[in-house]
């Protein structure tokens, strides 16, 4: 089985389609009537998406595309993340440092287990893509790329969080002159901005 990022739903969540989960949508965030942003577009700038069965891993613990994306990637630890009031008691600070406009250093792989929120990304252009994220995404955003992080009204979202060595999160925010000289921003803009 290919686990290259694909353009569709993969096969098992075509087999349980329902109306009450659309197809993953992304649109340029500036735009007055969202301008739809095509997968091919968003894999331009290094970002991947796949759809997946929430319901295989809730019911085995486990989810065999995921582990195959996750061994071809490198991606050797995970743990699970759930943004809410319940959970998160400083939600609301925590928001704020998700929204400022930031870039890692490693990959950033959320795989949506339940609930949904947006991914906001800077295309060629540095104009912002927004990409809706719900239950069944896995979304992979390249080190280096600027972005930042919100919920939807619903306020919770429950997330698999991947990483290539020890779980960790640091965020390198663009206020900050010198971040856009990190090695991780450069070698991004050598190998997506520079041909485009």
């Amino acid at each position: 089985m290919s686990t290259e990022a694909k353009d569709t739903a993969s096969p098992q969540a075509k087999k349980q389609k329902t109306t009450d989960i659309p197809e993953f949508t992304s649109w340029m965030l500036d735009s007055e009537d969202k301008t739809p942003v095509a997968l091919e577009q968003l894999k331009k700038l290094g970002v991947l998406h796949w759809r997946l069965d929430v319901g295989q891993f809730e019911k085995e613990g486990k989810l065999d595309e995921l582990d195959e994306i996750a061994k071809e990637r490198g991606y050797k630890n995970r743990d699970q993340i759930e943004c809410s009031h319940d959970k998160m008691p400083n939600l609301d600070e925590k928001l704020k440092i998700f929204f400022e406009e930031h870039l890692h250093d490693d990959e950033e792989i959320r795989f949506v287990l339940d609930g949904s929120g947006y991914f906001d990304v800077r295309d060629f252009d540095d104009k912002w893509v927004r990409c809706y994220v719900q239950k069944g995404d896995l979304l992979i955003l390249p080190a280096g790329i600027w972005h930042r992080f919100t919920l939807d009204d619903k306020m919770f979202i429950k997330a698999m969080r991947l990483f290539l060595d020890e779980p960790k999160w640091t965020p390198h925010n663009r206020s900050v002159k010198e971040v856009a000289d990190r090695d991780a921003r450069k070698a991004y803009e050598k190998e997506f901005l520079a041909s485009a």
